[in-house]
């Protein structure tokens, strides 16, 4: 479970007609064109933390969705699936039963074809080792393949499995033969591929600063036809102001993030393309409801109260929206009504019923939060300084994430933090994600950090994906009544803010838009160099 490795880093996504971003001048830009038709894009994290398409869960995304295909992709425009590997499908009237057709034609890497005992294969291996995202296929009871070209599911219950088949992580169809008599995991680890996307591995250094390089499949469904980049280069650079000096000489076509100086200066200068879009993903701050002194709700709600939503917003200088509940604008399920609002005065109230606030005890609370997030430190210290006014002293401390997060799942009780800050986004484009990783009763805690243990809300979890197959207006109906259970009622989250994304790019780079269900990833056989 690593995804939450990008998080913090990230920001947000274009639904419709985003395409092409804000541009100066380009005519008189004097910047280099892109040279050999490669496509550099710019990070501040390592690429890659694991190779193997069924377990990798965290920033190789960005280099995964052009080395592997799903069988679906999502489009935000008609926020619905669409077809990749798969050219149409079909389902029953019961959503249990489930008909891919592929396109003809398909090849892997390897050279040997994607058909339909390709499919069915990759899923029950990603299903068997049972990491990552893998739980999206939890419905699948039976994959049998029809003919070459065709592969039936049969589910255990309804869901939606075009949706599914479209997840950014998990859904990825490889060769399972790849590595012939040998261990396919190790076989990945060492940096190569059995994709059949528009690019394929030509190098790997791990821990170089020009880390990962992809060169064109010609063998492409897709085709090379007009002009694409025939190469991507993905390039590792930690500070923000080397990465917009590389932009500005024209070594590097994309950078995934700027801070908010930067990015005006982006949109001022000739030559630089600039795009900011709201996305998917959305910060969370988790109530630990099992112990210390946010066990009791009233201390919750307090806190909950004395966010500054407008100042933090204010203070993000356009990196982030205000959010209005857990779901973020363009899924289902998104509840405008939800939009939080400060309320000192509540505060004060609910912390003098519980003995606390100004003229009573000093409240102590533990807060933890990503080390080297500019964003979550605005958070922190806006909410600290408020926080202080009502007589509650914060103790926050900035922490790696695997530290941040050992500390939030330890065993016992006492040595974890009382506020949870972290991002979240969804495993495909739809709400539940947030409902079962996050606030589902898990033994033991991985992502559910609020610690609440709750058979309603498990049950009412549990029931989102059938509805989801069988009656949208149910659907849209549960996920807005689990998110006042969980906001309003029992008071176990606050949601600040959800990202907008801040890229900037090269002028001479056309077609570039931010799909909000693949966080990062720019689909680069889509774009289209010039000049």
């Amino acid at each position: 479970m690593r995804r939450i490795l990008i998080l913090g880093v990230v920001a947000v996504l274009a639904l419709a007609g985003c395409g092409g971003g804000e541009v100066r001048d380009t005519s008189a830009a004097s910047l280099p064109t892109t040279k050999d038709a490669t496509f550099v894009y710019l990070d501040n994290l390592d690429i890659v933390t694991d190779w193997d398409p069924a377990t990798s869960y965290s920033n190789e995304i960005v280099a995964m969705q052009n080395i592997y295909d799903s069988l679906t992709v999502y489009n935000p425009n008609t926020r619905r699936a669409g077809p990749r590997l798969a050219e149409r499908w079909q389902t029953s009237p019961d959503g249990r039963t489930w008909t891919f057709t592929l396109r003809n034609g398909l090849f892997f890497h390897t050279g040997r074809p994607v058909d339909a005992a390709a499919v069915k294969a990759s899923i029950e291996r990603t299903r068997r080792l049972g990491q990552g995202a893998a739980y999206i296929w939890d419905a699948v009871q039976q994959i049998t393949v029809k003919d070459p070209l065709t592969v039936e599911f049969r589910l255990k219950y309804p869901a939606p499995l075009d949706l599914i088949a479209s997840a950014d992580y998990a859904a990825y169809i490889y060769d399972t033969q790849a590595a012939g008599s040998g261990d396919l995991g190790k076989w990945f680890q060492q940096g190569k591929d059995a994709g059949s996307g528009p690019y394929t591995v030509a190098s790997w250094q791990k821990g170089r600063e020009k880390e990962l390089v992809l060169r064109a499949f010609d063998k492409y469904w897709g085709g090379w036809e007009g002009p694409h980049y025939r190469n991507v280069e993905y390039r590792v650079t930690p500070d923000l102001n080397t990465s917009w000096q590389l932009l500005l000489r024209g070594e590097a076509s994309f950078v995934e993030r700027l801070n908010p100086a930067l990015f005006q200066k982006a949109k001022a200068t000739a030559g630089v393309r600039t795009l900011q879009v709201p996305s998917f993903q959305n910060m969370l701050v988790l109530f630990n409801t099992a112990s210390g002194p946010l066990a009791d709700i009233r201390l919750r709600r307090a806190v909950q109260k004395a966010i500054d939503y407008n100042g933090v917003i204010a203070a993000l200088k356009g990196a982030g929206t205000q959010a209005a509940g857990l779901v973020p604008e363009g899924l289902l399920g998104h509840t405008p009504a939800l939009k939080p609002q400060q309320d000192l005065a509540g505060a004060a109230d609910l912390l003098h019923q519980a003995g606390y606030g100004p003229g009573g005890r000093q409240l102590e609370l533990t807060l933890t939060y990503a080390q080297g997030d500019d964003d979550e430190q605005v958070l922190v210290t806006v909410l600290s300084s408020t926080l202080a006014q009502l007589n509650i002293k914060v103790d926050a401390r900035a922490m790696q994430w695997n530290a941040q997060w050992n500390q939030g799942k330890a065993a016992d009780p006492a040595k974890r933090q009382d506020i949870f800050v972290m991002y979240w986004w969804p495993d495909y484009a739809d709400a539940y994600s947030w409902f079962l990783n996050v606030f589902h009763s898990a033994t033991p805690v991985s992502f559910n950090l609020t610690y609440l243990r709750d058979r309603d809300v498990d049950a009412q979890i549990d029931r989102l994906p059938s509805l989801l197959a069988t009656d949208r207006g149910a659907a849209e109906k549960a996920y807005a009544d689990l998110q006042r259970t969980l906001i309003e009622k029992e008071a176990v989250v606050a949601v600040p803010w959800v990202l907008n994304y801040q890229r900037a790019y090269l002028g001479n780079v056309q077609g570039f838009t931010d799909n909000p269900a693949y966080p990062n990833v720019v689909f680069v056989h889509e774009l289209i160099p010039s000049g």
